[in-house]
């Protein structure tokens, strides 16, 4: 990864250009979006893949949640969304396999079923840009930490706690929850999981504040 210090990025599109200008021919650049839940990560990865264009792949690591029988078994079904409840050695395996220019399709995660898709994206053929998206890419964390170093470059999503807090409520009312129990599912699971984020953030190539 670049050891350029942190900067801000005033808008998207000289973010897209710093990413495009990274491309070398021929190789395939990895590039990860980071950042607490509720921090804008799939919004900003969505639109810096279509500024980027066809030959770039957004590849959430969300499609890695594991499902609702096993973190059940686990005990751990309560705190879905902590870095516990992801397949972390697949997410490795499909980095490595999407690098090499081996995987076809990769996992997606469908929020309103709450479940895994499996081949739910399909790589692009002329693939130039892997862009990741997740709330544990620059997480110094054991296991979690080595992910840093298979990143070209990084961005840092940078929100305050009361935004983060707003959004992470209204994404359970979004579904249909009752708001005693979208605030009590924000405040007692998601808004752990973003301080736990932050305090073991690693450093970004750019960050972006909020």
């Amino acid at each position: 990864m670049p050891t350029t210090p942190n900067f801000k990025i005033p808008d998207l599109a000289q973010m897209a250009a710093k990413i495009a200008a990274l491309v070398i021919p021929g190789k395939i650049l990895t590039v990860a979006i980071a950042g607490p839940p509720g921090s804008g990560k799939s919004t900003l990865a969505n639109d810096l893949s279509r500024r980027l264009g066809p030959s770039c792949c957004l590849v959430p690591m969300d499609g890695f949640h594991l499902d609702n029988a096993t973190l059940s078994a686990q005990g751990l079904l309560s705190v879905k969304g902590a870095p516990e409840t992801f397949d972390l050695a697949g997410f490795e395996k499909l980095i490595e396999s999407l690098q090499a220019g081996r995987a076809k399709h990769f996992p997606t995660f469908d929020r309103s079923l709450d479940s895994v898709i499996e081949n739910g994206e399909t790589v692009p053929d002329d693939l130039s840009v892997l862009l990741f998206e997740g709330n544990y890419l620059l997480f110094d964390e054991p296991g979690w930490a080595r992910l840093a170093n298979r990143w070209d470059a990084s961005i840092w999503l940078d929100v305050q706690g009361e935004i983060l807090e707003t959004r992470l409520i209204e994404r359970w009312l979004d579904q249909g929850m009752p708001a005693k129990e979208a605030r009590e599912r924000a405040q007692m699971n998601d808004l752990v999981n973003a301080r736990r984020v932050v305090d073991k953030a690693l450093p970004a190539t750019w960050s972006i504040s909020q």
